[in-house]
């Protein structure tokens, strides 16, 4: 079954914010096998030109990858491989804002009556992982 995955490289991230894109650059994929493989795979062959590729979230995927990407982009913007040299060739690489990550948390925070968590927002990678995956799936909630 493929499997949705979420994946960072520190390398990459220290690039896009010392070009002034931002710090937070995820990658998001569809593989065929498990999560770990795909990020193995990822670093194996330098993607982006990194070899730093950590796995963040994974899940079973409900479509393919276009499909996916296709569904996140109109959430978060996607970097196009074409434009920016240093991730020439490589698709999938979402600049996120952390600002719509806070506020999707705080949101369900305020649904499921979680008020003291209300107070001490402030997204992680495994917050920001857990949004990007919710939004690329076909059966996201909300």
């Amino acid at each position: 079954m493929p499997t949705l995955f979420i994946a960072k490289s520190k390398d990459l991230q220290d690039w896009g914010h010392g070009v002034g894109v931002t710090k937070h650059l995820f990658k998001v994929g569809v593989a065929d096998g498990s999560g770990d493989e795909a990020v193995a795979a990822l670093t194996a062959r330098k993607a982006a030109g990194r070899d730093d590729w950590k796995l963040l979230a994974k899940q079973d995927a409900d479509q393919d990858e276009a499909a996916a990407l296709e569904q996140l982009g109109s959430r978060e913007q996607l970097l196009d491989p074409d434009f920016y040299p240093a991730i020439r060739g490589e698709p999938g690489i979402f600049k996120v804002k952390v600002a719509n990550v806070e506020n999707d948390m705080m949101v369900r925070a305020a649904l499921s009556n979680e008020n003291e968590q209300l107070k001490t927002l402030k997204a992680k990678d495994k917050d920001i992982a857990a949004y990007l995956l919710r939004k690329a799936s076909k059966s996201n909630e909300f």
